[in-house]
């Protein structure tokens, strides 16, 4: 059986409709003019698009929050969620060392609660704060039976779309500068981010039944609470980083398809490969799920962060200033690798069975 639908979901099929999509998408960028809103060429694979309007440069970036929004509706804690909707849009943008400065977000409801409405966009309120980003727009649909979800309540799907600007003088981050020898930096993450969820909410009602929100996890929390743990942002860290002169050569935020999926975006511009052998380890509850689901590791490193919710490629002699700036900052941040000519890439894992898991590099074009 192939691994990748043990959670529910077909990641390679995913990726192949992703790309069906894109292929269509890039049909339509004849339609605009040079300078007049046409997007780059050459980002194919990227996290953002980027779009020339008259010699300034925009990215776009959409994403949604997906079935984690189940952990707030069982949870009934709903000030959280907006973490990781913002979280998912504005650091695709960043990782293309862009800077994310507005956000519109779609709010579909099956019938609306307005307690439920005022908690949402109160944490959407704190999550952009975070962020530095304004929201400019939005639309909340009430489409009845279209929606549904877990117990009593409103249900709602969220996504959102947002736009970055590339400071002047600036060039997109996009792997195109990476070098033999750059330092691969880990800022930690601390939980799931958006992803993975449906293997989560599989191994959780089969170790706990339907109400296994409820269960204790431990240390004063349930483990709705502990699964629901927000997505840290690190778009802040990113821009400032840029604009004190670092010298950033790549970006990958890890997302569905883990660290070896995403990591490739950024080293197969070049063909390179990274040895990544100090890593974060994931947090307990996070290995926790691992051992209850008897989760591999090579499905777990594909389908969650496993701890490492950004990677930066920076210059070797540029790689402990960055960790320090990272720490003023509050964020943990550590050396975990090296980019390497070999276009493979050589993961130590940090799971409940820790071991080498190898990479390789797919076909620019794929």
């Amino acid at each position: 059986m192939n691994k990748s639908k043990q959670s529910g979901l077909d990641i390679d099929l995913g990726n192949r409709c992703s790309k069906i999509a894109f292929e269509w998408a890039k049909k339509t960028f004849d339609f605009r003019s040079a300078g007049s809103g046409n997007p780059l060429p050459g980002l194919d694979g990227a996290f953002s698009n980027v779009m020339d309007l008259g010699g300034v440069k925009i990215g776009m970036a959409s994403d949604g929050v997906g079935t984690k929004i189940e952990l707030a509706e069982r949870t009934k804690i709903y000030h959280t969620i907006a973490f990781d909707l913002v979280a998912m849009v504005v650091d695709d943008l960043a990782a293309n060392g862009l800077e994310p400065v507005n956000l519109s977000n779609i709010l579909d409801v099956d019938a609306l609660d307005a307690a439920v409405i005022d908690r949402l966009m109160e944490g959407l309120y704190q999550a952009a704060k975070v962020a530095r980003v304004t929201v400019t727009g939005g639309e909340i649909a009430e489409l009845g039976s279209r929606i549904s979800g877990y117990g009593d309540g409103m249900h709602f799907n969220w996504a959102a779309t947002g736009l970055a600007i590339l400071p002047t003088g600036r060039e997109v981050i996009d792997g195109s500068k990476v070098q033999v020898g750059d330092r691969i930096i880990a800022l930690k993450s601390q939980g799931f981010r958006s992803n993975g969820f449906s293997l989560l909410r599989r191994i959780m009602n089969e170790q706990f039944g339907d109400a296994w929100h409820q269960a204790a996890y431990g240390e004063g929390k349930t483990w709705g609470q502990a699964l629901l743990t927000p997505s840290r942002i690190y778009t802040p860290l990113i821009v400032d980083l840029i604009k004190a002169d670092f010298e950033i050569h790549g970006i990958a935020h890890i997302t569905g398809g883990g660290i070896g999926d995403n990591l490739q975006r950024v080293l197969k511009i070049n063909g390179f490969g990274a040895v990544l052998d100090r890593l974060f380890e994931p947090p307990h509850f996070m290995r926790k799920v691992q051992e209850l689901g008897q989760v591999s590791e090579a499905q777990a490193y594909r389908l969650w962060n496993m701890g490492n919710g950004m990677l930066l490629v920076v210059k070797a002699e540029q790689a402990e200033a960055v960790v320090q700036f990272a720490a003023k900052q509050q964020y943990q941040a550590q050396i975990a690798g090296t980019v390497q000519k070999e276009s493979a890439i050589e993961l130590k894992s940090r799971g409940m069975e820790p071991q080498t898991l190898i990479y390789h590099l797919k076909e620019k074009d794929s």
